[in-house]
This record gives structure tokens, C-alpha cells and sequence, in this order.
């Protein structure tokens, strides 16, 4: 994971209608397999650099926000820009609007971020995809205390409250 000196470090859309700057170092990064972010991005994973909104600074106009279709059932809030509909970043159900799920290709430099920090929902992965074992690599899901550093399990921990707060408000999924 990159050192905090490089943050903030800036991203944008492709035609530079959505620009914005990202003020801390992600708590993690994911690279996600899953067939939902497969589709969504037309790709064999979708790079996500996940961290707390607070620490996200727009700096032109707002994107658009998208709510799609997600396997949990809560769908997922993809933020794109109107003018060229690049998508920014992400807000998923389990943390709503509180966590941002940057894609990492929108950022000026996105080397800084240093790469995935785990590799997740593996078990649908591009059969072509090898993945060399050198950053944990999980079938599903995983357990944050298991995985996420030190610092980051303590920012996640001053922003819990209010994730509480906000799953308590969600309206139950009917199956």
C-alpha cells in the first residue's frame, strides 16, 4: 500500500467534467472478480480503492449517481460522469454512502495505490486470470481483522458507528 506522503493524489472521468481528489491513503484495495463487476465493467475485475467519503473532495461537478442491480440484493450506487459516463467510484449496501469504492484507473497516478490488497470473489474469476498467491486471494468474502492493516481496522473503527446507524435504517431484502 502506498505511504501517506503521496495523498492526496487527484482522479478524474475521461473528458475531465468529474474531478476529484482523494485525501488519505485507501483503507485497502480490492480487486474483485465477481461476476457483477465483471459485467458492470466489461472486464475480467473490477480495481476498487476503498475509503471513507469524508476523505473524498469533489472538485468540479458532481456526478451522476446510478443505482443498479447488485447480488446482495441492496443493488449499488455507481457514481459516473454525466457528460462522458465514465464511473468514478462506488457505494455498495454494506456501507452505504459512508465508504467510497474508487476505481483506481481514475486516478492521475494510480501506481501510487500500490495494488490490490486482496484478491476477492475469486471463485468466479476468468479462468485466464492467474493470480501468483503474492496478496491474499479469497473464494468469497473475507474477514476485515484478518486482512486490512492496523491503521486501517482503526479508521474503520471511528467510522462503525454511523455504518451501524446506517444498515439499522435498511429496509430488510425480501428474498
Amino acid at each position: 500500500m502506498a505511504k501517506n506522503s503521496t495523498f492526496p493524489i487527484e482522479g478524474s472521468c475521461n473528458c475531465q467534467n468529474i474531478r476529484y481528489r482523494v485525501e488519505a491513503k485507501p483503507l485497502i484495495v480490492h480487486c474483485c472478480h465477481c461476476r457483477w463487476c465483471q459485467r458492470e465493467t466489461g472486464s475480467a475485475f473490477a480495481l476498487n480503492a476503498v475509503i471513507e467519503t469524508t476523505n473524498i473532495t469533489p472538485l468540479t461537478t458532481d456526478p451522476e449517481i446510478i443505482h443498479t442491480a447488485s447480488q446482495s440484493g441492496r443493488g449499488q450506487k455507481i457514481a459516473r460522469c454525466p457528460k462522458c459516463r465514465l464511473a468514478v467510484w462506488s457505494h455498495y449496501s454494506s456501507a452505504g454512502p459512508l465508504l467510497t469504492f474508487v476505481r483506481v484507473g481514475t486516478l492521475e497516478n494510480p501506481d501510487v495505490v500500490g495494488g490490490p490488497g486482496i484478491h476477492i470473489f475469486t471463485s468466479t474469476k476468468q479462468k485466464w486470470v492467474v493470480l501468483d498467491g503474492k496478496v491474499p486471494v479469497v473464494s468469497e468474502f473475507y474477514d476485515m481483522e484478518e486482512i486490512w492493516s492496523k491503521e486501517s481496522l482503526e479508521r474503520w473503527r471511528v467510522l462503525l458507528p454511523e455504518v451501524e446507524k446506517y444498515r439499522a435504517s435498511l429496509v430488510p431484502v425480501e428474498s
